[in-house]
This record gives C-alpha cells, sequence and structure tokens, in this order.
C-alpha cells in the first residue's frame, strides 16, 4: 500500500533574528525528513581578511544586535590567545557581568517575548487554559511582556556602567575590560542585580532562586510545579504537561558546551563546566570541531575542515546545496548546543535526569534556561564583591606579525567560537561557528541531517493549527539566531 508523500515549505518564522525556511516532508500525516534553509547570506569573515586583526572587536559585535556582548568576547579571547595575555583580574570579572548580563536579558526575552506566545495563539483557542494563557502572554498585549519589558531595560543599565552602552560596545578587550568603575558604582550594580532578582523571585518563579536551583530531578520539578501553578515559570510547566512538550522535539542527545564565565584565578574552575556528552561527560577537544560545506552555497572546501583551515566563499549554485550555513560537527557528529547543554556538562542534576528521560527535548531546553537565570544572580553578586577598586581592568600587548588564536564562549544559545589567524599583521583568515549554525546546520557529506531537522521528524502535520504550533514550538526552543548563523 502506498504511502501518501507530500512537502511543505514552512516560513519565514516570525520573532526570529534573521530569515529562516523549514522545508519537511509528509509522509502519513507525520514529518519523515526535514530541511532547514538559512536564506540570507552576510559575509562578515570575507569583511575582516586583511584588515587589523583589532578591527575584529569593531566588525564582529555588529553580525547580531542580540548576542553582540558574546561575539565580542569570543573576539576579545581570540586575540588575547594571538597575543598570549591574560585579563587583568578585574577585566575578568567585569566581563564576566557584562556577558552574564546579556544572557540573561536574551533568555527573558526568549521565555517572554519569542517562545510564551506561540501557546496564545488562535490554534490553541478550543484549550480550557487558552484565554487566561492568552490574557498572560499574548505578543504585544499582554500582561507579562508589560511586566518584564521595563526589568529588562533596568537590567540592562549594568552594561551600562560597565561598559557604556549596549549593544556593540567597544570595552570587551583582550586584556581585560576598557572602563575602571568606582567604588560607589558598586552599590549601583548590586541594586540593579537585586532588582532582577525580585522580579524573578516574584513573577517568574514565585520562589527564592536558590530553591529554584536547587529543583535536582523531574520529579521534584513536578512537586515544584503543583506548589506555583500562578507563576510563569509555572504556567509554562503546566502547559508543558497538558501538551507533552518532553516528548516533542527531540534530537541527537549529544551535547557540548565550551564552559561558561572563567573566574578571575586560572586556579579556579569556570562557573560552569565545559565538556561534551554522548551518554556521559568527556573532556572537550576543541581540535575534534570541524565544518562541512558539502549541502552550502560555498565552494573550495572539499572536506570538512578544523576552522582554522576553513573558507567561507560563496557559491550560490553549489550543487546539492540548499542553506547558507554550514555543518559544524564535533568528532564527526551533529551535536546540540544552548542552556540544556551547559547545564547537563556542569552535572546540574536536573538537567541530568531530563536528558537520562527523554533526551534533549522542548520542555527541557526551556528548563534548562530558567534553571541558568536562577544560577545567575548569586554568582554576579559574587563577582560583584570581588571587583578591587584601584587595581587595573585592563592590560595591553604588541599584536604580533603571525600567530592565531581561538575565542570561545557560552553565549545564550550555546557555543559560540571564533578562530583567528594573522599574517604580516593582517588577518588572513577569520572563522566563526555560532550556536545556531550547531543546531540549525544542514546535512553533511554522509547526507546526516543537522540537530533541528532531526527534531522535526516524527512531528504530525495535518491540517490543524496545533500542528503547525508544534513545529514552531521545537524550532523555537532552540531559540534561533539566523543572522549569527550566516554572519
Amino acid at each position: 500500500m502506498s504511502k501518501a508523500r507530500t512537502r511543505r515549505l514552512l516560513g519565514p518564522f516570525n520573532r526570529v533574528e534573521g530569515d529562516l525556511e523549514v522545508q519537511v516532508e509528509v509522509v502519513d500525516g507525520k514529518v519523515s525528513a526535514a530541511w532547514v534553509n538559512s536564506p540570507l547570506y552576510r559575509g562578515f569573515e570575507q569583511i575582516l581578511t586583511g584588515k587589523d586583526p583589532r578591527d575584529a572587536l569593531v566588525y564582529t559585535p555588529r553580525i547580531c544586535g542580540i548576542c553582540s556582548v558574546a561575539q565580542s568576547v569570543a573576539a576579545a579571547r581570540a586575540l588575547a590567545q594571538a597575543q598570549g595575555m591574560t585579563p587583568m583580574p578585574n577585566g575578568q570579572l567585569a566581563g564576566n557581568l557584562i556577558l552574564a548580563c546579556e544572557n540573561m536579558a536574551d533568555h527573558l526575552s526568549h521565555f517572554y517575548l519569542f517562545f510564551m506566545p506561540d501557546f496564545a495563539q488562535p490554534g490553541y483557542a478550543d484549550r480550557p487554559w487558552y484565554q487566561t494563557t492568552a490574557a498572560r502572554f499574548a505578543a504585544q498585549c499582554g500582561t507579562a511582556s508589560e511586566q518584564m519589558l521595563p526589568a529588562r531595560a533596568r537590567w540592562l543599565h549594568l552594561t551600562g556602567i560597565l561598559a557604556g552602552k549596549w549593544p556593540h560596545s567597544l570595552a570587551l578587550q583582550p586584556g581585560g575590560t576598557s572602563r575602571a568603575i568606582e567604588a560607589h558604582e558598586q552599590l549601583h550594580l548590586r541594586v540593579i542585580v537585586r532588582e532582577m532578582q525580585d522580579f524573578l523571585e516574584r513573577v517568574l518563579f514565585g520562589d527564592r532562586l536558590e530553591n529554584v536551583a536547587a529543583i535536582d530531578s523531574v520529579d521534584a520539578l513536578r512537586d515544584w510545579t503543583a506548589k506555583h501553578t500562578d507563576t510563569d515559570f509555572g504556567r509554562f510547566l503546566t502547559l508543558a504537561d497538558a501538551l507533552g512538550l518532553e516528548r516533542l522535539g527531540r534530537a541527537v542527545d549529544r551535547f557540548m558546551s565550551y564552559g561558561a564565565y572563567p573566574q578571575a584565578s586560572d586556579d579556579d574552575p569556570p562557573l560552569f563546566a565545559a565538556g561534551s556528552w554522548d551518554g556521559g561527560a568527556t573532556t572537550l577537544d576543541t581540535d575534534a570541531i570541524t565544518e562541512d560545506i558539502s549541502h552550502s552555497w560555498l565552494h573550495a572546501q572539499r572536506e570538512p575542515r578544523h576552522p582554522y583551515q576553513g573558507t567561507t566563499l560563496p557559491d550560490a549554485d553549489a550543487p546539492d546545496a540548499y542553506s547558507w550555513c554550514k555543518a559544524p560537527r564535533y568528532r564527526g557528529q551533529v551535536t546540540e548546543v544552548g542552556a540544556l547543554a551547559r547545564q547537563l556538562l556542569d552535572g546540574h542534576p536536573l538537567a541530568l535526569d531530563m536528558v537520562t528521560r527523554n533526551g534533549g527535548n522542548v520542555c527541557s531546553r526551556v528548563t534548562a534556561r530558567m534553571i541558568e537565570l536562577a544560577r545567575m544572580i548569586p554568582a554576579m553578586l559574587d563577582w560583584i564583591d570581588r571587583l578591587q577598586f584601584g587595581e587595573p581592568f585592563c592590560a595591553q600587548s604588541d599584536l604580533p606579525d603571525e600567530a592565531q588564536g581561538m575565542g570561545l564562549v557560552e553565549a545564550a544559545r550555546g557555543g559560540l567560537g571564533h578562530w583567528l589567524r594573522i599574517k604580516h599583521g593582517r588577518i588572513l583568515n577569520y572563522q566563526i561557528i555560532a550556536p545556531t549554525t550547531w543546531n540549525f546546520s544542514p546535512r553533511d557529506a554522509q547526507g546526516t541531517p543537522g540537530a533541528l531537522e532531526q527534531a522535526l521528524v516524527g512531528i504530525p502535520v495535518e491540517d490543524s493549527a496545533a500542528d503547525a504550533l508544534a513545529i514552531q514550538h521545537v524550532v523555537r526552543s532552540f531559540d534561533p539566531c539566523m543572522v549569527c548563523t550566516v554572519h
């Protein structure tokens, strides 16, 4: 008996930074295969070739207006490694604060502005929870955004104090940060962090942050939800249970994190550990990272290459290509990055239990971001207290004529890497792998689909609006930023 087989093109998706299209093949009402397309090419890697290496600090933050700090940090770290220098302790702490501020703002934007409004779509109008959900989370007019947006605006004042402005600050340098704050500003920084703590504890969680961070299993999370159904995180978890989101959007269950927020002393481990996961945690080997362009609109690279040797030369007529996105692989395999990967590799027990039970999925990806919000506030207060006033914030060093350097950082969406090669004092090659490049990659030379392409397989695609929303939930659980993907 023949099976009904059709193809559908989904997109462009709204509430996504940049352009995204997804083509799905549907067999008997379910997605059997998917192809994810990044249809816009921007060419930052070509723009940087031949420039003074320090120009990367100016150009790369312009890749994205959402995660410009992460791009700045990655560029600064690549330059620092090329120069053989270590940031000043004060600069390291200030850099952590600036990056954490942006990442937490991203988590809030994703939850309140990108992800939760989908539950207020008319496709769910027949559900008993729809009216209250729409009143709370509807795009632009929901009561949740009315509370979150002012809190987020006040939160970003922290970056204004430490970096002068957001986005596209030049304060983040290879040797630290360019603005040394004064003692009286420490109190202002603490007030800003405490205000965010109040918002999280009062509105998002309805509970103390340490209690949220201490949730150590799926069963404990379920018990917590039963007591906090009138909070925004509790509302999400209730909806997730009603819609079975823990069974939706499972990809490869292989994860990677570069590690996040190094301490001021090299003797101390970073706040969140680095590593890779394939049924268990192992040490991260950055030499095992490659990029494949067999299905990308690019040419002049016939085999997967490490970013130091990679090329980015556009070819809109490349055979078998369907995306401007490359296909990064770790040890030759598809790998997922993001907050779930960070918390899993750091050994958080809830992340471990979620992945052990149901792998990476819509519910676990969003939940990991919420757990990360709860864990960040105490760390930021500690970094503020450890700033040494009167001590330098930035070191200086000469730039060599020939060198190479790698800058790895965890943006809100996952691991971001910059690889820089310098020759005759100029940029010979600059390659970037963004988090969405990992998660939204096309197929590789072996025909293996990327993480999102695999996560979409099996989703029902009938004519109902709820089925279309299921695909959107999966896409948004990865929080795509397509302008970073095609830099």
